[in-house]
């Protein structure tokens, strides 16, 4: 089991965003999460990368305590296991295409030829082999979530946290940056979970969750 999350709670203040969360995502499983806006699915992916703290419960990722980790070997922790896809794509305007994809591994101190080889890879995996020396600005949307794809797979990390990335694109390009991520997690053997509004995302998950402020369920 790659990541186990029990009765977990999270409040704003008294306010509780939501409680009683319990779900297991398995190696290699495609997991979407939906619910009303407001209802935390973001806050909940966040808990899951360790970003964001809880109140009660716990997430456990291949026999790690998230919760009981330091900030520093937190933030290890996530650098080496985590991969992260965001709707607004936060790529790095002054980097090029290959930089920006490259970040991970830098942060892991990897370098050299088979840190460029191993990013060259990948830009080809997610269609946009030659593009890696162009910046952001000189792509389009669907081309910049690809980066984002491509930089969040680079290390290869067990666990893939996606936050609505097809929020910002037009339904045949959402379609095609789905067809990419779903791709590369199977080929990497990641675990994938996806939270979005997208009725046509979530349809291809292997299983659909849905989060209420009292919990979620299938």
């Amino acid at each position: 089991m790659t990541l186990r999350i029990t009765d977990l709670g999270k409040h704003y203040g008294d306010v509780p965003v939501f409680e009683h969360v319990s779900l297991d995502v398995a190696n290699s499983e495609f997991v979407a999460i939906v619910g009303e806006s407001g209802v935390g699915k973001s806050t909940l992916l966040n808990c899951m990368a360790g970003l964001d703290s809880w109140n009660s419960g716990t997430v456990i990722h291949d026999g790690t305590d998230i919760g009981a980790l330091r900030a520093e070997a937190r933030a290890l922790w996530r650098r080496k296991h985590v991969g992260f896809v965001f709707q607004a794509f936060h790529v790095l305007p002054h980097l090029d295409v290959a930089q920006n994809v490259g970040l991970p591994l830098m942060l892991l101190g990897q370098r050299g030829p088979a840190s460029d080889a191993r990013v060259t890879q990948m830009l080809d995996a997610v269609g946009l082999a030659g593009l890696g020396e162009r910046l952001p600005q000189e792509l389009s949307g669907g081309q910049l979530q690809r980066v984002a794809i491509a930089r969040a797979l680079v290390h290869r990390p067990s666990l893939l946290l996606a936050d609505e990335p097809t929020g910002n694109l037009d339904p045949t390009t959402a379609a095609r940056v789905m067809d990419v991520l779903i791709a590369q997690t199977r080929e990497h053997g990641a675990s994938l979970v996806l939270v979005t509004h997208s009725e046509a995302a979530a349809a291809r998950a292997d299983r659909v969750l849905h989060l209420s402020a009292e919990g979620i369920k299938a």
